[in-house]
């Protein structure tokens, strides 16, 4: 086992925290809705990035390149102040929701280049201009821009143009679980000398005006470079600084009298070190030097092109020489990480992909968060306090009173969405269990807590509106953890873990029956389900046209459910056979879904269109007749992931499951019919459970391989690009209504942020249509291809094709023959400058016919699935840049 691998054990097994100390401070506290205590809800707006630096928070703490402990007692993060801004850069900017172009959106250019799943050893680099960082030019040219334009970003304004800049490189290295080094490498880039202010910055969250705390914490001087935190539950931490800092102390107080114009109740702000450092004004410094914030003020005269250093531990215990040993420390923990990923690379050889994957994983244990939110707490207020308005109390998240987290949760981005969303983290777990599946595994199962889970069976969706509804993809995660984690543990699976997921997920499944096919037919609503703009119209509110929406993707998704569990079930029947009636259950749902969608129910409703050869959504007038909204997007390929392979000796060991199937097969044969070759053996005596047969398999396919549909050189797009030129249009109720192919950035305000499914690339969707069809051609054996692309003479395997789709989506990151990531798009100095061009940023989503990225430009979750997709099907010849088809032959 390498040290890396014994630390993962050492935590599991309660020996010894590794994970206790993590990156788990957020990157934006401020607007979320958490410390949203306004009546409207007007999140955004009750507590701004101005605000920020003034606000004592009540549930939470950000920073820039930061951790704390996993309660988020005690944290640490670094500001820096250039000399010529307005305030201290302590934390990242970035527009509100309402004042971006398209959404909220961060305003800065930062990197998270390496991790340990233990955070041993982590990497960060920030880019801080030397120059006024320029605030209001940003929020000015995004609010001119207007949806049909693209966002204005910070390498926009042209501030790096000369490389009058800092590399801001941010190292932490573990000793112990709680002895802990911090390095800051300041790259001074510009062409003359430069100063800068750094300030390694120490505070207490604030947790004692809660009701929960009676303990008072406290920093306080300890020598001269040497801070001590107390707090009774944790005792002492020495946090040792090298050089000569001056180090200034304040409290992490709200300055009332700043932001509301009334008197302090306390006379130390948390602002009062912004204040020191930017005005000389030393006021509301605690002269007594104690406080619960401190910080380590460095004022650094940087000459051109050289760099400086700042380096710091904490530890538990304070040696004579505590910083004697750190670059020893750090260079061992590099090793080790090196090692780590060396091993977990061993297939892959081109150096660049190395990196992608490397900086990928990075992302995701960078953007672990300790995410706090008692939401009765939250409505009600605590004791002693001002009591939030009465308004609240029937708005937002009123009906998840018991909803109680309090915990380190993979986010999709710490700044655009510092808070966990459902189907967002089932994507996550993929690639995490590859380097930590009891990480992976744990995330899994806490959405799926009781505290957590409404009593309904809901899962949470995030807090916004935990109440809407996301694609139910927990159980496919479930079960493609619980596979990948029993292959690394070598065939061994984690039963405990799949049966706890199991009964949970069965009351998931028993909601969306009860909730999302109220008539009882087996098709199902479930409104916009993640995809944000796909459909013509708001699909959360169909009933403003006074209809009623059918849908082809969540009926498909329940499909997907069905089997999901229907695999889980039989996985579990390897321990105990009692499973094999679960298992019976979840393929007669199955089935009744397919019977439905093929319109066997007496509803005659018929998502499959035969004139089109494609799934539609299909919506209900009152009293009229229902209508197909025939769009082609993402919607219709859905139903390829209803599909799972299974062999046929498993049968044989189940009697009670075999009589059923024997039963559908004797009793109901036009339903059994209807699914896909699971009378006849495929390759090896395998099964298929499918929506698809033959024909609609291949017609669906047809369109999706069609490059003037869905198919892009860089992966499926979620709208045809037949709507570029022909845009759909229809009316209903009067009102006409229209859809067009809007590869980039989302040109209506339908759901008011960044989102767009009218024809950008998503991961998560291009990685289920991978999963699927490597699923169909492990039945088939290789024995049935499909022409490749449409129009082009030329059959493949689903497996090939399952591999160029991730060839492609690989490429977004990899250089083109001109030496160009597509994902950069035209950005010259991400293209070309030494400092720039290695460096990925892991978009929301990609540009349908460019890569570029687009959207939240950290949003490592779910696109952190290209580290799979390299670890899974990257051979020296099969990723190549020249040619649109490299893995094929005629």
């Amino acid at each position: 086992m390498l040290a890396e691998h014994i630390r993962l054990q050492e935590d599991k097994e309660r020996k010894s925290h590794w994970k206790k100390w993590g990156p788990y401070l957020t990157e934006r506290q401020w607007g979320t809705v958490r410390e949203d205590y306004s009546p409207d809800g007007a999140a955004w707006e009750n507590v701004t990035h101005d605000d920020a630096r003034s606000k004592a928070y009540r549930w939470g703490e950000e920073g820039i390149g930061g951790i704390c402990d996993y309660r988020q007692v005690l944290c640490l993060a670094w500001a820096f102040w250039n000399g010529k801004d307005p305030f201290i850069k302590e934390r990242l900017f970035g527009l509100s929701g309402n004042e971006g172009n398209h959404g909220e959106d961060v305003k800065e250019i930062y990197y998270y280049l390496d991790s340990t799943p233990t955070h041993s050893y982590m990497k960060m680099l920030y880019k801080y201009p030397q120059a006024e960082f320029p605030y209001e030019e940003l929020l000015e040219e995004n609010q001119k821009a207007g949806k049909l334009k693209t966002e204005f970003e910070l390498i926009d304004t042209g501030i790096f143009d000369e490389n009058r800049y800092f590399d801001i490189f941010i190292e932490y290295a573990k000793n112990e679980a709680e002895d802990i080094i911090a390095v800051a490498t300041i790259h001074n880039r510009g062409s003359e000398e430069a100063e800068l202010v750094a300030m390694p910055t120490v505070w207490f969250r604030k947790i004692w005006f809660t009701g929960h705390e009676p303990f008072m914490p406290k920093l306080s001087r300890n020598g001269e470079t040497s801070i001590k935190a107390f707090h009774p539950k944790s005792g002492n931490y020495f946090f040792n600084f090298c050089g000569n800092p001056e180090i200034k102390f304040c409290d992490n107080e709200t300055n009332r009298e700043r932001l509301y114009g009334i008197p302090n109740e306390r006379k130390f702000t948390k602002d009062a070190i912004n204040d020191f450092v930017v005005h000389g004004d030393e006021d509301r410094l605690n002269p007594k030097e104690v406080g619960t914030k401190a910080a380590a003020i460095y004022r650094l005269k940087i000459p051109a092109g050289e760099s400086v250093e700042i380096k710091l531990r904490m530890q538990h215990l304070q040696e004579e020489e505590p910083l004697e040993t750190c670059h020893q420390t750090l260079e061992k923990r590099k090793k080790e990480a090196d090692e780590f990923y060396e091993q977990i690379q061993d297939r892959v050889s081109d150096p660049d992909l190395k990196s992608i994957q490397r900086q990928a994983f990075a992302g995701l244990m960078w953007s672990k968060q300790f995410y706090h939110y008692d939401v009765n707490r939250w409505l009600e207020g605590d004791p002693g306090r001002y009591q939030p308005p009465q308004q609240r109390k029937k708005g937002r998240n009123h009906d998840w009173r018991h909803l109680q987290n309090f915990d380190i949760i993979s986010m999709p981005d710490k700044w655009e969405y510092p808070w966990y969303a459902a189907w967002d983290l089932a994507f996550h777990c993929i690639p995490i269990a590859r380097i930590d599946p009891e990480f992976a595994k744990n995330q899994l199962l806490l959405l799926l807590n009781e505290w957590y889970m409404h009593p309904n069976g809901q899962i949470p969706a995030y807090e916004w509106n935990f109440s809407d509804v996301n694609p139910p993809v927990h159980a496919w995660a479930v079960q493609r953890v619980y596979q990948i984690d029993k292959k690394m543990n070598g065939g061994v699976g984690d039963r405990e873990f799949l049966e706890r997921a199991m009964h949970k997920l069965m009351i998931n499944f028993t909601w969306w029956v009860n909730r999302k096919d109220s008539e009882g037919n087996n098709i199902f609503e479930g409104g916009f389900l993640g995809l944000d703009n796909i459909s013509l119209f708001d699909r959360n509110h169909a009933q403003y046209y006074q209809g009623k929406l059918e849908q082809a993707d969540g009926t498909s998704w329940m499909a997907m459910f069905s089997l999901n569990m229907l695999r889980i079930a039989l996985d579990l029947c390897e321990f105990n056979t009692v499973y094999q009636f679960s298992a019976t259950k979840f393929l007669e749902h199955f089935l009744y879904i397919a019977g439905a969608m093929n319109n066997i129910s007496s509803e005659h409703i018929s998502l499959w269109d035969d004139e089109d050869n494609f799934f539609y959504d299909v919506f209900h007038y009152q009293g009229k007749e229902p209508k197909k909204l025939k769009v082609r997007s993402i919607v219709g390929l859905i139903p390829l992931f209803a599909v799972e392979p299974i062999r046929e000796d498993l049968f044989d060991n189940l009697p009670e499951f075999k009589k059923r199937l024997d039963f559908f097969l004797r009793e109901k044969p036009k339903l059994a019919s209807l699914v896909s070759s699971w009378i006849q053996p495929g390759y090896d005596k395998r099964r298929l459970f499918s929506l698809l047969r033959g024909h609609r398999m291949k017609s669906v396919l047809h369109r999706m391989l069609d490059s003037d549909e869905f198919l892009s050189e860089f992966g499926i797009r979620s709208l045809s690009k037949y709507y570029e030129k022909h845009p759909y249009a229809m009316k209903i109720n009067g009102d006409t209504l229209s859809i067009k192919y809007t590869p980039g950035e989302s040109d209506t305000r339908m759901f008011g942020g960044n989102s767009n499914w009218r024809g950008p690339i998503w991961f998560p969707i291009n990685y289920l249509i991978i999963e699927s069809l490597k699923k169909f051609d492990y039945y088939y054996g290789g024995d049935f291809s499909i022409e490749y692309p449409t129009g082009s003479g030329n059959f493949v395997t689903m497996d090939l094709i399952a591999k160029e789709l991730s060839s492609r989506l690989i490429r977004i990151f990899t250089r083109d023959e001109k030496g160009n990531r597509p994902v950069f798009g035209n950005q010259k100095k991400f293209q070309e400058d030494p400092h720039f061009k290695d460096y990925i940023l892991f978009y929301e989503y990609f540009h349908g016919d460019s890569g570029k990225g687009l959207g939240a430009s950290h949003q490592t979750g779910w696109t952190a699935l290209v580290a799979e997709l390299i670890y899974k099907i990257h051979k020296p010849s099969t990723i190549s840049h020249d040619a649109p088809t490299p893995l094929f032959t005629s």
